[in-house]
């Protein structure tokens, strides 16, 4: 037996004992494996100080530095992650609907886990707590599969939260990590009957592989090429805060905006301000040619920088003569994450969340509010832009399925 399948077998048993936890015994687990994270952070620190300094030496960019680093506040930031999960409602026998039907059957559709969930991810070592915690209260097992560049920091992650587990009374192996080798991500994508579904988190080329190359069912999370559309009815001033929290606050994120589109009747009011201000904050900008014309640091943009998620201080700007330019545009462009539109108008906001076909849309606020935590979710395991079962940040009703429960008194079928 290969060491996937048995990893797998060792999950499909441990999820039986998880699925029958009650919710105190999962809320037990996750306030002890918060508290196992902040007891061992410098261990984690150390960890992945190895995992920083080797990317740094192998010349990764800083912005995917940036996503692999830990540092007490980033651990800290974890713990309390699991601490927020044991405090929500568990979605676990939750009924979806009931009824009783003429022939006096009652019927309840009710959430249950999945039972093994893989995830596979790439660089940020704060998905293992993460993932762990969101699929340990929703009743699953779960399997991680990290990049090689953060496998030191996750397997120093995944023995604290496993011994913590132990300790609350559940199996360690409802936690479990996968080894990073190109064979056994290929099995664990082949692993159809014990692995329930897969989910990958990470760049377009990983999430592509997956979906193509597994035979366990896919929740496809995507890439964020996030816009944030400047109406002709914008307040100004609120426009050039939201564009540079959504784009500097932290580029390396999906939910950071990618493109800017500022309507043709304020482009040189806006522009003149905002433009100084992105390169100030150390934005390059790839411009249209009315953008470039409009400030001298622009660069002229080529057709690919429209569609690019650039997880950078990079961003695309281009000048639209109306709303309907605009999600057309959005439309060609936008990798269906989250677009915003700012508009002191509410048919303009009314037009843009109708035509606009992203898990979020948002009007008046930043893009970087996409995000479970921020949602009230909890850790979110990825944010989804497929649109079956799950969509937009996935938190714990998303982690389950559901079954029904169909209660007689002797009725039999004619």
């Amino acid at each position: 037996m290969s060491e996937i399948i048995e990893l797998a077998r060792r999950a499909r048993e441990a999820s039986y004992a998880l699925a029958d936890a009650s919710r105190a015994t999962k809320d037990a687990a996750l306030h002890a494996m918060a508290a196992a994270l902040r007891a061992n952070t410098d261990t984690v620190v150390a960890a992945n100080a190895k995992d920083v300094a080797a990317a740094r030496e192998a010349g990764t960019p800083e912005s995917t530095v940036d996503r692999l680093a830990l540092n007490p506040a980033r651990v800290d930031g974890m713990a309390a992650g699991l601490e927020q999960l044991a405090g929500l409602t568990d979605p676990v026998g939750e009924v979806v609907r009931g009824y009783t039907l003429p022939n006096g059957l009652e019927l309840r559709q009710v959430r249950v886990p999945f039972g093994v969930i893989g995830i596979i991810y790439e660089a940020r070592p704060n998905v293992t707590a993460d993932a762990a915690g969101i699929c340990l209260k929703s009743g699953n097992a779960v399997l991680l599969r990290g990049s090689s560049s953060a496998a030191a920091s996750n397997e120093a992650i995944v023995a604290v939260l496993r011994d913590a587990a132990t300790e609350a009374g559940l199996p360690a192996d409802v936690i479990q990590g996968v080894p990073t080798d190109r064979a056994a991500v290929k099995e664990l994508m082949q692993a159809r009957g014990l692995v329930d579904v897969l989910i990958p988190r990470g760049g377009a080329g990983l999430i592509q592989t997956v979906v193509t190359e597994s035979t366990v069912p896919v929740i496809e999370t995507g890439v964020g090429n996030c816009h944030v559309y400047v109406d002709a009815d914008a307040d100004l001033g609120l426009a050039l805060a939201i564009l540079l929290n959504s784009k500097t606050q932290r580029p390396s994120v999906c939910n950071a905006a990618e493109s800017l589109l500022v309507h043709a009747s304020v482009a040189d009011e806006f522009l003149a301000t905002a433009l100084p201000a992105l390169t100030a904050a150390g934005v390059t900008v790839h411009g249209d040619p009315a953008v470039v014309a409009a400030g001298k640091d622009v660069v002229a943009a080529t057709e690919d920088d429209f569609g690019l998620e650039y997880n950078s201080l990079d961003l695309s700007a281009a000048v639209v003569d109306s709303l309907e330019a605009a999600v057309q545009h959005i439309r060609r462009y936008s990798s269906g994450h989250t677009d915003a539109i700012i508009t002191r108008s509410q048919a303009a906001a009314r037009r843009f969340v109708q035509a606009v076909d992203s898990a979020a849309v948002v009007v008046n606020a930043s893009t970087r509010f996409t995000d479970g935590g921020e949602f009230g979710f909890g850790a979110e395991i990825g944010i989804s832009t497929q649109k079956l079962h799950a969509r937009g940040p996935m938190g714990l009703p998303e982690m389950t399925s559901t079954k029904y429960v169909v209660t007689g008194e002797g009725q039999i079928r004619t």
